[in-house]
């Protein structure tokens, strides 16, 4: 089976089929080309999604990453970035292996099958020159015969007629003669080119066709055989990335299987766990004996209830139960109301709403329960240290030795701060000792440097590492002390204890027990027996300093309000007031009455005469 001699004929035909061959093979190019690109884009799309979903550094979800679970995700982006990797592998291989070489292929294939089709051509000119050669030559001796026999005819003509000279007879002879002669010569030159093109058309049909179609038919089928070991390395390069995606698989089925639900949980104890005991049982509180009734929260700020007139905390002079509320600014500030207001009154007189709006603060225990707890307390410096730890963290602010924080919480602060340091005291330590080592080098081979020039670089490392270790020292005496009060003592080792009867009548004179709300701010309450009085204090002055919230307009009463909870105050209807906070859209404002009171009313209870450009607005008679 030959093209040389089945398809002898089909020159134009073989040209067309081997032009669309290139084609098909080009076509195929363009298709590897395109799912590289589409490899590439997949990959990048997947490291764009891993990277997008990866812990940033030193934020909080980088915290977030020691449970399981959270590792096991970081295991999986990190898998998935390996995978994209694998992509990444497919695409170079496939542009290296197919692409590439398929395209240099390409164009040696054109160039030989130009070069095939050339020789093809030239072999049909020259036998269509043979040819033309012939038809020249049979047309030649055409001619020559027919010009004999009509030179023969008129030599016999003349030769019959008696009236013509025997001279004119004899060139009449002559010319025939010649003409037979010429014929002959056509015809032997015609039998010559006649033999000659029979050669040629042999060899033309026989040997030259045939072997310039047998190459064009060995380069169609090493481009079929190409076109073919370029689709099993498609498949290929496929293959052997099989192993390693389904190593990245296997790595985040793992991952998944080593996620551990009871480690998570006790995870979420350690981060969460305040170290404090749960609340005991509240007392029975007996309201039906005439008793002096127990101060509560409530209490704390200005009650009308009992009819009653309750000293205000704005001065010093008087005796303060709660320093923490000295006054109604700083009570408003720390507890604002935040459920709806009542509405407007109907009535002409709004008075008769007595009560006011609820105050949406926690549930807290009641003081008696607290009363048990001042046996425990400690010296009253400490109350007004927590308490001021207390007020940093609602304002933001974060203590050296982590006091804001609940025991627990703090000791695990600092016992990172103390690792941290060691740390920085280690490295500071080897660089000390690779300085000691290039100055005991320098003392052998004083060619090599100075050693003097890094006493000043080793001093530098002695002071800083003496700093760290008296940071160190610093950190660990506090996690000592929070180590040394974690542990739940009972109430008979707190008796034993030599402490114990000092920090009793300090507690009693002083505050209660140091306790730590759920959103990790300390609180402490006051007994409920009798009304502590507490002097004034530097502490205090804390308060008074602090630069009061600029007022932001006026405002005037539409009706009486009595503000009787926590965090609100009272006003009479037609009183004229400042407005040092507009409404966020829960139904309360903020006002001021003078430098020691303020706090909140519901906004349909006040008109409210807004001045954006004035620091402090003054009520003047204009303004009622």
């Amino acid at each position: 089976m030959s093209w040389g001699t089945e398809l002898w004929d089909q020159f134009d035909n073989l040209e067309k089929h081997t032009q669309w061959g290139i084609d098909v093979l080009e076509k195929y190019i363009k298709f590897v080309k395109e799912r590289t690109e589409i490899e590439l884009s997949y990959a990048k799309q997947l490291r764009n999604l891993s990277k997008k979903y990866q812990p940033k550094k030193n934020s909080k979800e980088e915290e977030e990453y020691r449970y399981t679970s959270t590792r096991a995700f970081l295991a999986t982006l990190n898998e998935m970035n390996d995978y994209a990797g694998q992509h990444e592998v497919i695409s170079e291989n496939m542009t290296s292996l197919i692409t590439g070489e398929l395209t240099r292929y390409v164009q040696e294939l054109k160039q030989e099958r130009k070069s095939h089709f050339h020789d093809g051509r030239k072999a049909q000119q020259h036998i269509e020159t043979c040819w033309k050669q012939l038809e020249a030559s049979k047309r030649r001796f055409e001619r020559d015969c027919k010009e004999a026999d009509r030179a023969q005819q008129y030599f016999e003509k003349m030769d019959a007629d008696i009236n013509v000279t025997k001279a004119d007879v004899e060139k009449a002879r002559q010319q025939a003669q010649l003409r037979h002669q010429m014929a002959e010569d056509s015809k032997a030159e015609y039998s010559s080119t006649l033999q000659k093109f029979n050669s040629e058309q042999h060899d033309h049909y026989y040997t030259h066709i045939p072997n310039i179609f047998q190459k064009i038919q060995e380069m169609e089928e090493r481009r079929i055989v190409r076109i073919g070991e370029s689709m099993k390395t498609f498949a290929e390069v496929d293959r052997q990335v099989i192993p390693i995606i389904g190593k990245c698989l296997d790595e985040i089925t793992k991952a998944a299987e080593s996620i551990d639900h009871k480690n998570d949980s006790q995870l979420v104890i350690e981060a969460f766990k305040s170290g404090f005991e749960p609340p005991g049982d509240i007392d029975f509180e007996d309201f039906t004996q005439p008793m002096k009734r127990t101060v509560s929260e409530s209490s704390l700020s200005n009650s009308r209830g009992d009819g009653k007139s309750e000293p205000k905390f704005g001065g010093k002079s008087k005796g303060k139960l709660w320093p923490f509320i000295k006054k109604n600014k700083l009570m408003s500030l720390l507890t604002s109301p935040h459920q709806p207001p009542p509405p407007p009154p109907a009535s002409a007189s709004p008075s008769a709403v007595p009560n006011g709006p609820q105050s949406p603060k926690q549930q807290k225990e009641p003081l008696s329960h607290r009363f048990n707890e001042f046996m425990t307390s400690k010296p009253k410096i400490h109350c007004f240290r927590s308490l001021k730890r207390g007020l940093s963290l609602k304002l933001g602010a974060g203590p050296e030795d982590f006091s804001n924080l609940p025991p627990e919480q703090r000791r695990k602060k600092l016992q990172q701060k103390v690792d941290e340091l060691n740390r920085d005291i280690q490295k500071e330590m080897d660089q000390r000792d690779a300085l000691t080592k290039m100055k005991d080098v320098y003392i052998k081979n004083p060619q090599m440097g100075d050693a003097a020039s890094v006493d000043h670089r080793l001093a530098e490392l002695g002071q800083n590492i003496e700093k760290l270790r008296i940071e160190v020292q610093k950190f660990e005496g506090w996690l000592a002390e929070v180590e040394g009060r974690l542990p739940m003592r009972t109430e008979q080792a707190r008796r034993q204890s030599g402490l114990y009867e000092a920090q009793n009548t300090s507690a009693v004179n002083s505050c209660a027990q140091d306790r730590e709300s759920p959103d990790g701010s300390y609180t402490e309450e006051q007994s409920q027996e009798t009304e502590m009085k507490v002097p004034a204090t530097d502490f205090d002055d804390e308060f008074d300093d602090e630069e009061p919230l600029p007022t932001i307009g006026t405002c005037k009463a539409l009706y009486t309000f009595e503000g009787q909870n926590e965090g609100t105050i009272s006003v009479a209807e037609g009183e004229m007031l400042y407005v040092i906070e507009e409404d966020k859209g829960d139904g309360w404002t903020r006002i001021r009455r003078n430098e020691d009171e303020e706090g909140y009313v519901p906004t349909s209870y006040v008109e409210v005469y807004l001045d954006k450009n004035a620091k402090d607005v003054q009520i003047t008679p204009e303004n009622l």
